[in-house]
């Protein structure tokens, strides 16, 4: 099942959430060794972690994070914008209908093929959002190699300004515009909505 949690959520959201941040935990600083800020020793919670963040989460059926991405607006302080505006060539695209896209976050031990599957249901579910939202396109930074993948996945994109080396490998910014025929593009593409997690995925508690 997919979730959509804006902002802070509900008391009913906050196992999930809490579930969410215990996997971005153990996979970007536990396994990939990310310099990030730890709250009671098991939760990786940022700045951007606020009122203003929205959450496309692939869940189990019970209730277990299995998936994610983060979704920052960009009239607001977000990754792009505060840390990496370096890499954009012509200025960091800002406005009410543009949002950033960060922290995704997939189960490492499963196989490639769930992974990819898991992926490509958070970027439809986060499609299908930003459609019914008014968001017109979304950015974001990721490694150099990931933003060639992702500009080819059927949606109108660009690079916005080359790679650059920083520290932690070649980073490179993005955007891509999201319109009503971009779901029918992505699906021609072989990005497909997910239909039933239960199937081939992990159990609850074993997601990272």
């Amino acid at each position: 099942m997919i979730h959509i949690v804006e902002g802070l959520g509900e008391a009913a959201d906050q196992r999930l959430l809490d579930s969410m941040f215990e996997d971005r935990k153990r996979l970007f600083i536990d396994l990939l060794d990310w310099d990030l800020t730890v709250v009671d020793d098991r939760l990786e919670v940022d700045r951007f972690d606020d009122a203003y963040a929205t959450y496309i989460i692939a869940a189990d059926r019970a209730g277990r994070h299995l998936a994610s991405m983060r979704l920052l607006p960009s009239t607001r302080p977000h990754l792009l914008g505060t840390l990496f505006e370096r890499l954009c060539t012509d200025g960091v695209p800002v406005g009410p209908d543009i949002f950033e896209i960060t922290r995704l976050c997939l189960p490492p031990n499963l196989l490639r093929p769930e992974r990819l599957r898991l992926r490509d249901g958070l970027i439809r579910a986060m499609v299908d959002h930003a459609l019914d939202r008014g968001i017109n396109r979304f950015t974001g930074v990721v490694t150099a190699r990931f933003r060639e993948q992702i500009l080819a996945m059927g949606w109108q994109g660009e690079a916005l300004g080359p790679g650059q080396d920083l520290g932690g490998g070649r980073l490179g910014a993005f955007a891509v515009m999201i319109e009503p025929a971009t779901p029918a593009h992505l699906e021609a593409n072989g990005l497909h909505a997910l239909s039933d997690l239960s199937a081939g995925t992990i159990a609850a508690g074993s997601a990272t």
